[in-house]
């Protein structure tokens, strides 16, 4: 509870725009994503004065939603968002659910009609509070201007503590005008909001006795890891115990690739050994994970002969999909801080795990079946090499923002994470056109990182407007279009599952093509478009040229790059899990289903 309001020397008479860019500046915000309009427009006048705050000039307010959300994925601070009543508002919706799937901290603050109006249909009227309550942690309508100081205090509290997420404040616009007294720190009233962050230590003590008890066990790491920042520790704990690691989506660089206890990442496009582990595995030790659908594959069959510790923050995930023989609510950190201690009890009472047998297991599967790709017979360019190259290339401790389809899959595959913070992506909501503007928030947050986002042209399409705002902002990201004509992911499910029926997933075709024979989309023309929004722009066809492209992208780093990379169209993810199927039914390419030598095993 912050101290009474009389105890603050900080009052002033304001108007409540003022006192709301006065919240801002108190909280810690540097920077806002938005555009105005009439509702909001109120604040923005006293914005206009602020030092401490930056406002980034955004071309469609989706754009400001995923921003403020790759900003906060890479700095760790939140994110912030803002934009006027009505569509203004509605058009942050998807970038809400997105922060939400994936336990963003996101504060969106939006101008509302004026309180008398509320109800009416008045012009730009949209009930945002009540369109986004089943996708924010908590929402906040403020009619009165005395109350925004309180509210933005909660908002950013609520935001960042506990399971992260995004929250929204709705400020009718009569609020933002009238008159009232700014004081700071203000009294905080958020009854019953009290997230548990401290494990209970007879759990911990019974989770420590399965893993040093168990013969198969598997760290099934989740972005709850990250989150808590507790990658250290989870790698103190991973090699004390010597169990293997996965890593989902979410969670790549919560623990090095190339860490020998590292298997990658499971799920539908999960490395094979890291299926077969979850899979064959007698113990789940899981922290901050979820046992969503794209991991598990088909839930009753998941790891059939596995105990799980399930550790979360958020107790409604615990058994919410999976039961959980060891349950503990607290922040991953702590958890894992306390486990180590617990462990090592363990061991010092003579009590310590023999995974031989295991790791000959996981190393036989990890041998046969590593993540690989063939180049085009062709001579055209192959999007994973593509991809490999921009990893391998690119300066130490880059940003990588992929947008949702096969990019982002062959990204996580090809590009080795070794650090917290450096790949972000759309999880759990899959949004197309997430890449462009979470790249730019990222790059804002840290201008002195490289940010490259890896795009395939059907995503890029959605909101490449912000490169605009990027070359206008002095925001210098990197985009590889990844351009293969058409939208990969969804053709390669026709191409498996639809007797290769093409239907509306080509992107370089109409009614009368332009240039039949050229290989990718090319309508719009990429180097064209980017040029005439300020971007530097090339493009990649010849593999003899991969390399040198990419080096000559790396080298610009006055105004934003774009580069097209005209790819095969056919080049598949593998491995694969179909949707709705065991995990057992895992095929590591198209045709092979891996033999996991069952008998060997048992």
């Amino acid at each position: 509870m912050s101290p009474p309001a009389e105890a603050s020397d900080r009052v002033e008479q304001v108007t409540g725009a003022q006192s709301l860019i006065r919240s801002l500046e108190e909280v810690g915000a540097d920077t806002v994503f938005g555009i105005p309009g009439g509702a909001i427009l109120p604040a923005y006048d006293p914005m206009m004065d602020s030092s401490k705050v930056r406002h980034v000039l955004v071309r469609h307010e989706q754009g400001a939603g995923h921003a403020a959300t790759g900003y906060a994925q890479a700095t760790g601070r939140v994110g912030v968002c803002m934009a006027t009543s009505g569509p203004g508002a509605t058009n942050l919706v998807t970038p809400i659910a997105d922060a939400h799937m994936d336990s963003v901290p996101l504060v969106a603050i939006t101008g509302q009609v004026s309180s008398k109006s509320i109800g009416t249909d008045a012009f730009q009227e949209a009930d945002i509070c009540g369109i986004t309550m089943p996708i924010t942690k908590h929402n906040w309508l403020v009619t009165d201007p005395a109350e925004i100081p309180r509210t933005i205090a909660e908002a950013f509290h609520v935001a960042s503590t506990g399971r992260p997420g995004p929250v929204l404040v709705d400020i009718a616009k009569d609020a933002l005008q009238a008159r009232t007294t700014f004081v700071w720190p203000p009294q905080t009233d958020l009854p019953g909001y009290r997230p548990v962050t401290k494990p209970h230590a007879k759990q911990i003590r019974e989770a420590a006795r399965l893993i040093v008890e168990s013969k198969r066990p598997v760290l099934y790491v989740g972005g709850g890891v990250l989150k808590a920042g507790a990658t250290a520790e989870l790698k103190v704990l991973a090699e004390l115990t010597g169990a293997p690691v996965t890593t989902t989506l979410m969670a790549l660089g919560a623990f090095p690739d190339s860490h020998p206890q590292h298997l990658g990442m499971p799920g539908m496009h999960g490395s094979v050994t890291a299926v077969a582990a979850l899979q064959k595995a007698d113990l789940l030790i899981t922290l901050g994970a979820r046992f969503d659908d794209r991991v598990t594959g088909k839930l009753d069959s998941f790891a059939p002969y596995a105990k799980v510790v399930h550790a979360d923050i958020d107790p409604a995930e615990i058994g919410k999909n999976r039961a959980a023989d060891v349950p503990i609510v607290g922040d991953a950190r702590e958890v894992i801080a306390d486990l180590i201690v617990a462990v090592q009890a363990e061991h010092e009472a003579g009590h310590k795990g023999d995974y031989a047998a295991w790791w000959k297991d996981l190393n036989r599967w990890r041998e046969t079946y590593p993540l690989g790709y063939d180049l085009p017979d062709d001579g055209s360019l192959s999007p994973q090499q593509v991809i490999e190259r921009i990893g391998k290339l690119a300066p130490a401790d880059t940003i990588f923002a992929a947008g949702v389809g096969q990019h982002q899959m062959w990204a996580a595959h090809f590009i080795d994470y070794e650090r917290p913070a450096t790949w972000l992506n759309s999880g759990g909501a899959g949004t197309m056109g997430y890449a462009v503007p979470a790249a730019m928030g990222a790059k804002a947050g840290m201008p002195d990182r490289t940010v490259w986002a890896i795009d395939g042209d059907g995503c890029f399409q959605m909101t490449n407007q912000e490169l605009v705002t990027c070359a206008l902002n002095n925001i210098p990201i990197k985009v590889a279009i990844i351009n293969n004509g058409a939208l990969g992911m969804v053709r390669q499910w026709q191409a498996l599952f639809y007797n290769q029926r093409y239907s509306n997933t080509v992107l370089h075709s109409g009614p009368e093509d332009v240039n039949p024979q050229a290989k990718g989309t090319r309508v719009p023309d990429f180097v064209k478009l980017a040029e005439a929004m300020g971007c530097a722009a090339l493009r990649c066809e010849d593999p003899a040229e991969l390399d040198k492209v990419i080096e000559e992208a790396n080298a610009i780093n006055d105004r934003p790059v774009v580069v097209d990379f005209i790819v095969h169209e056919d080049a598949q993810v593998w491995p694969m899990v179909a949707a709705c199927t065991s995990n057992d039914e895992v095929m590591a390419a198209r045709g092979v289903r891996p033999d996991f030598g069952d008998n060997e095993d048992d």
